[in-house]
């Protein structure tokens, strides 16, 4: 059995932005050559959108595919491993100890973090929705096993209520999860997991953060300081940590933040 922790820009996305393109092209084509319409001044302005379309759709694909390149775990760059690998470095948990990590995907943080505290059980969580259908619980366990990760479980829930006690784990963990949940007020999922953390616990939450998604993160930092958590910090993670300011950019992920602290 071999690790596949997947990809976060799915090969789908990609060959269904190029097939879109060659569709748009492929009706501009036979409006052209059928004359469907016989106006030709109509004919070559709808010619014009639907070839725009396609060179829009065509431009999208070739972006995922960069992104997709990057991501890899098999690629030159492998900014996921880097990002994955980073956030675990910030997880030391008490000699048995529990840890949660929401929004767990296919499991590479869940095990990361397990890899590196093996006397701690880690569980990760995730509602493995349609819009990543080549996630799965059974994927996690399957990477888990291929690791030789035996500290770790998986189980589904959702983030914006997590299916947990307060005051349950030593840590908790999230990468690249809250910013996808549709929601007014991503402060609050992120209290909603801070929720089960235990008093003297600690967490590394990676999202982006940025004012349009996140509000004011600075503000939420004092408040969870006023709240009695410890050691609370933002780290920029675009300054050269996990990327540089220029992929950040092309990417879509400026504002990428790292969340730490103590409860």
């Amino acid at each position: 059995m071999t690790v596949d922790y997947k990809n976060w820009m799915p090969k789908g996305m990609i060959n269904g932005f190029a097939l879109v393109g060659v569709f748009w092209l492929a009706i501009a084509g036979i409006i052209n050559y059928f004359k469907l319409i016989t106006t030709q001044p109509i004919r070559n302005v709808v010619s014009i959108v639907f070839i725009t379309l396609c060179v829009l759709s065509l431009i999208m694909s070739v972006w995922m595919l960069l992104m997709h390149r990057a991501f890899s775990y098999k690629g030159k760059r492998q900014m996921s491993k880097q990002i994955i690998e980073g956030i675990a470095e910030y997880v030391n948990v008490p000699h048995e100890g529990k840890g949660l990590d929401v929004g767990c995907g296919s499991g590479a943080l869940t095990i990361a973090c397990a890899k590196r505290n093996p006397d701690v059980t880690f569980m990760g969580v995730d509602r493995w929705g349609k819009e990543y259908a080549s996630f799965s619980r059974n994927l996690c366990e399957n990477n888990a096993h291929a690791e030789g990760v035996s500290n770790v479980s998986f189980r589904q829930g959702d983030a914006t209520k997590l299916p947990f006690e307060d005051d349950t784990f030593d840590v908790v963990t999230s990468n690249y999860v809250y910013h996808n949940i549709p929601s007014s007020d991503r402060q609050a999922i992120l209290l909603e997991t801070l929720r089960t953390l235990k008093k003297g616990g600690t967490f590394a939450i990676h999202d982006i953060m940025s004012k349009g998604k996140y509000g004011d993160m600075k503000a939420f930092e004092k408040t969870l300081k006023d709240m009695g958590y410890e050691d609370v910090r933002l780290i920029d993670t675009t300054n050269g940590m996990f990327m540089s300011k220029w992929e950040a950019t092309w990417m879509g992920l400026s504002g990428s933040t790292l969340l730490v602290g103590k409860k």
